[in-house]
């Protein structure tokens, strides 16, 4: 791919990413929620320039670095999200303000890292970018599933075997 259509792609997905952050989503633990990081990270690999061949050691410290970068900005961007748990015991997850400031100082460190690099005289391809973004968007959507999970209310167990006490209802007869 080249690095026009990765450019084309981090934008796409980060705009997507930007508009879903200011609105609140329910959070779906049956979905595959690792299913675009994912696709993003195969991308990213699949380039040959992830790493600079002149500068293979700094080229492999700068990638380290935007990863932790990707995932602290994904752990903390999970962590300052608002959950809650609607009566029909949907999970629901909604941005603070809290979390746009994590985006930014993301922001603000990944060009940091792409400026460290520059300054070093090293090559960075926009597949370290989407490698980042992916981890970020793995950890963040992780975390959040977790916290949902752990809101969810606990079934009705009673008995000597902890069998619901729930049973399906039938069909009422007239």
């Amino acid at each position: 791919m080249s690095g026009l259509v990765d450019a084309l792609v981090i934008v796409a997905v980060a705009l997507v990413v930007i508009a879903r952050q200011f609105r609140a989503s329910r959070i779906d633990s049956e979905r595959r929620w690792w299913l675009l990081p994912a696709i993003l990270a195969v991308v990213a690999l699949r380039e040959p320039g992830i790493l600079d061949p002149h500068h293979h050691t700094a080229s492999v410290l700068l990638l380290g670095a935007e990863l932790l970068v990707g995932l602290a900005t994904g752990a903390g961007w999970a962590w300052t999200s608002r959950i809650w748990v609607e009566p029909d015991g949907t999970v629901w997850s909604e941005n603070s303000m809290a979390s746009v400031a994590v985006w930014g100082v993301g922001i603000g460190l990944r060009v940091g890292v792409f400026a460290l690099g520059a300054a070093v005289g090293v090559h960075q391809d926009s597949s370290t970018l989407l490698l980042g973004l992916a981890g970020t968007l793995l950890v963040r959507a992780g975390i959040l599933t977790w916290r949902g999970q752990s809101l969810r209310p606990a079934p009705n167990m009673s008995g000597a075997y902890r069998e619901s006490t729930a049973r399906p209802a039938g069909k009422e007869r007239v």
